[in-house]
């Protein structure tokens, strides 16, 4: 098997655990499911040759292990300094400030206290992961964060929209 197929074999099991994330209410729960993910989609990259967005990947798996235990805002800014460190020394254009980007949004979502404001923050970080992925020439990570999105929006919706006007409700309650 090639890199490029067992990427796209990983990736796709990465799926699974972004779609099932979302759908439960408890943040810990959503955030192990990512961390299991991360692992995943980390190797993807590396397997492509992406060394931006696996070491990302890889500091977002310990900062999802972390956030876990704390929501600290001290200890987010630890992961975001670690982040922006870890794209300086491996800069690759484009692809890294699309990637940095979007973890910087999922490193703020990872450490909220409540789920509410995660979910919009993942959702933020996910819009640049998603032209990261196209231009990364990883067509399952593409769908992967198509569905991420998709299933965090339907969460989002069970727990926080349905049966309210739509004209009435808060993102950050």
């Amino acid at each position: 098997m090639s890199f490029y197929l067992a990427s796209q074999v990983l990736v796709g099991i990465a799926i699974i655990f972004d779609i099932l994330s979302f759908q439960f209410k408890d943040r810990k729960r959503i955030v192990q499911c990512l961390f299991v993910s991360g692992i995943l989609i980390s190797t993807h990259f590396f397997l492509l040759g992406h060394q931006t967005a696996g070491l990302l990947m890889l500091v977002a798996t310990l900062r999802y292990l972390t956030s876990i235990f704390t929501t600290s805002s001290k200890a987010m800014w630890v992961f975001i300094g670690l982040a922006i460190t870890v794209t300086a020394f491996s800069y690759e254009g484009v692809l890294s400030l699309l990637s940095l980007s979007g973890t910087a949004f999922h490193t703020a979502g990872a450490f909220s206290k409540n789920d509410k404001r995660l979910r919009i923050l993942m959702i933020i970080g996910t819009l640049f992961w998603i032209p990261h992925n196209y231009l990364a020439s990883s067509p399952v990570a593409v769908i992967m964060e198509l569905l991420f999105l998709s299933s965090n929006l339907v969460g989002y919706y069970r727990h926080y929209l349905r049966g309210q006007h739509l004209l009435s409700w808060k993102l950050f309650g």
